[in-house]
């Protein structure tokens, strides 16, 4: 059969050129939010008298931004903003879900597993919208909580960023892979996702949990516990971590770091982890004795909250992060798969905050409203809904509206242009024609009449072409005891038929058979109850003597032989859409490759759009 053996590469031309393709038309809708944002609010306030003076900022928003608040916002919103553009990488559509999220599932229980296969679905059944929608979601929480310093929208920036961080979590992560065996800090435990969404959960705090020392002691001890917590698992005997290598084969620690090593990244890079990991193999023991010992005592030190040790142990747990990172970790955006730096940044940031928000936390005092000048117009609060929405109203909230505010507008924008279509796409019971595009090309647009046949069907009925005018037939051709892409090709035209619902009683699937060798309606017969084709009052399967159907082979350019060894028939995977009327308007070519799921509903999807097509045409 001509799809033996077909593949779908990750860097798939097709695939590529419409996730491409997306990005931009997406980014050109990113950049008019933005552009018809400013250009409403230069015009509110040039065109509105007393748009810039009716409303003050509130008290809240004139105090300055305590620091870990802001080293927290400004660099989640730099690694959110990094880690979408890590998602325009070519190979994220077809790449993501089957080489990054299903692995990390692997030895979970099956709860985890099934979580992340719906959400790999998703994905693989819409690789393009799905990997667009990524892009632009995170770009969009990372501008979010880059422009909103202050108030409502900063606070709103991040819950997103909590959001999306825990969706990541679960269905990208697999929980970060905390239950799944060989948990170690060494390989990302408990997730940088979930540090996303810490992080993003303390900047959405309001501004009186800033005040004083306890959020920052809070934040310190409950990372002194997991570390100290992760330094008992990275100790416990028969875990494999105290061993440099096993035999002659490299132990955990060891084979981990040799195997991204491998990963495709500058020469130098590779060559610092290749070295690390033939230290470890050799020196396993010294080496996990000190990741044991540094995460224990710093751990300790942390939970602890006592300021002669902090800082100490803030350093050293810095700078065992930045070694782990480049040696372990070996950085985690290489490879054209990598989607965020892993969980060495996201932590030394939330380490890094907790310590400003312990050391150097705001005095508790209260700030006053800053008065209104001397002739400053006040307008009073709003009377209920409809006083909120009058026009002269909402001119003067949006001339009074700060860059940063329209900044974070803009920025929501930006990532509904990801939400809405992965939201429509997750909505979808069918994959993306772009699937079958990219494995067969796209369909190739007919019209000459069809040529006519008389066959019998599996019932022993004599059936013509003729005789189905008036529907649309969708028209294969089968071997009916082949092993390999009939039986797909079968089952992507019974799910044709389930797509098109209650219009399926104007659409004929017809199939001919194509083995000279067994032309029996048995055969047929058995082929409909194997693949259970024989529950489709639509489904027609002919056939009729060899040199019947040589006359059709021949008629719609099929190309059928006897393979050696006999049995099987190497011929042509072809589907050709015929009218009502009875001309050929659409040529599919129907190999369906590696026979997936999502390849599966990819033909199937555009079957059926083909058949609607021709039925609203006619």
């Amino acid at each position: 059969m001509s799809g033996m053996g077909s593949t779908l590469q990750l860097n798939n031309p097709t695939v590529v050129a419409a996730f491409q393709s997306a990005l931009i038309h997406q980014g050109i809708i990113a950049l008019l939010i933005f552009f018809l944002l400013a250009m409403l609010w230069v015009s509110v306030r040039e065109w509105v008298p007393g748009s810039r003076t009716s409303f003050r900022p509130a008290a809240g928003d004139l105090a300055a931004e305590p620091r870990a608040r802001q080293i927290l916002r400004i660099g989640f919103g730099v690694l959110w903003i990094l880690d979408g553009l890590l998602q325009a990488q070519p190979a994220m559509p077809l790449g993501l879900a089957s080489n990054v999220t299903q692995p990390s599932a692997d030895g979970s229980p099956g709860w985890v597993r099934g979580l992340v296969d719906f959400a790999a679905k998703g994905w693989t059944y819409h690789p393009v919208s799905a990997a667009a929608a990524a892009v632009w979601i995170q770009i969009g929480i990372g501008i979010w909580l880059l422009t909103a310093a202050r108030g409502p929208w900063s606070r709103l920036g991040g819950l997103a960023s909590v959001g999306w961080g825990l969706v990541v979590w679960i269905f990208g992560e697999a929980f970060g892979g905390i239950f799944a065996p060989g948990l170690s800090w060494l390989f990302g435990a408990p997730g940088a996702a979930l540090l996303y969404a810490v992080a993003g959960g303390l900047v959405a705090l309001p501004d009186r949990a800033w005040v004083g020392q306890r959020l920052g002691r809070a934040v310190l001890a409950v990372t002194g516990l997991f570390l100290a917590g992760m330094a008992l698992l990275q100790a416990w005997p028969g875990r494999g971590f105290w061993q440099g290598s096993v035999g002659r084969q490299p132990g955990v620690l060891a084979g981990m770091v040799q195997g991204m090593a491998q990963t495709s990244q500058p020469g130098f890079l590779s060559s610092w982890v290749q070295a690390f990991g033939t230290f470890a193999a050799a020196h396993g023991f010294a080496v996990n004795l000190v990741v044991v010992v540094v995460l224990a005592a710093t751990g300790l030190a942390l939970a602890s909250g006592q300021r002669a040790v902090l800082r100490p142990a803030v350093g050293l747990l810095l700078v065992l992060c930045a070694v782990v990172w480049v040696l372990v970790q070996d950085l985690g955006v290489f490879g054209g798969l990598g989607t965020d730096p892993n969980s060495m940044v996201p932590l030394a940031l939330v380490v890094a905050g907790g310590y400003l928000a312990f050391a150097y936390a705001p005095a508790p005092a209260a700030v006053a409203a800053a008065p209104a000048a001397p002739g400053d117009p006040v307008t009073p609060p709003a009377r209920g809904w409809r006083d909120r929405i009058r026009p002269r109203r909402l001119a003067t909230v949006i001339g009074n509206a700060s860059p940063r505010t329209l900044g974070a507008i803009g920025a929501l924008g930006v990532a509904i242009i990801g939400v809405i279509p992965l939201a429509a796409a997750s909505a979808s019971a069918s994959a993306s024609p772009i699937l079958a595009q990219a494995l067969d090309g796209s369909s190739a647009p007919l019209n000459f009449r069809a040529p006519a046949f008389t066959l019998t069907n599996q019932h022993g009925r004599a059936v013509s072409l003729a005789s189905l005018r008036g529907k649309v037939v969708l028209l294969t051709f089968l071997d009916p005891v082949c092993t390999s892409d009939c039986p797909l090709i079968a089952q992507e035209f019974r799910q044709a038929d389930q797509l098109l619902a209650g219009q399926s009683r104007q659409v004929e699937l017809v199939a001919v058979v194509t083995n000279p060798l067994y032309t029996q309606p048995a055969y047929t017969q058995a082929f409909d109850r194997q693949e259970h084709m024989d529950t489709l009052p639509n489904w027609q399967y002919l056939t009729g003597s060899a040199a019947q159907l040589k006359k059709v082979w021949r008629q719609y350019g099929i190309a059928a032989q006897v393979l050696p060894a006999g049995g099987m028939i190497g011929h042509s995977d072809i589907a050709y859409v015929i009218d009502r009327s009875g001309r050929t308007r659409t040529e599919l070519n129907f190999d369906p490759g590696p026979g997936t799921a999502s390849t599966q509903a990819s033909f199937a999807g555009e079957l059926s759009s083909a058949a609607r097509q021709n039925l609203g045409s006619s």
